[in-house]
């Protein structure tokens, strides 16, 4: 195999693999979109199994402000799950923290030890 040979190989396995994200991103935000009907999600399928390139480039171009609204709402909606979480927790009363950890303990999710380590950090 000649070097040219083995550049080409790299530039279309990059090329591939890129291609590749893009139609799981394109795929993931057909299944986000409550706006889109199921036919249409299912024509959207079908044309990029298709002709790949094309419809990815035409969804790309029709849909894509529309895309990355999309997903910066999922990612504000999982920070705010978040936010919501660790003050729950953060808020808990020291009995409430204990009686979570000795929940993790009797469901064999944390052992013994981390148990106590909870419970020291806890009453602490």
């Amino acid at each position: 195999m000649s070097f040219l040979d083995f550049f080409w190989l790299i530039v279309i396995s990059f090329a591939f693999i890129a291609y590749l994200l893009v139609l799981f991103q394109i795929i993931g935000d057909l299944f986000r979109d409550r706006e889109l009907s199921g036919w249409w999600k299912a024509v959207w399928i079908i044309f990029l199994f298709v002709l790949p390139f094309l419809s990815a480039l035409v969804y790309l171009i029709a849909r894509g402000r529309g895309m990355a609204q999309r997903q910066i709402a999922a990612v504000e909606q999982a920070k705010s799950e978040t936010n919501d979480y660790i003050r729950s927790v953060a808020s808990a009363s020291p009995a409430d923290q204990i009686a979570q950890a000795k929940q993790l303990l009797d469901s064999g999710a944390i052992s013994e030890a981390e148990f106590q380590v909870l419970k020291a950090k806890a009453l602490n």
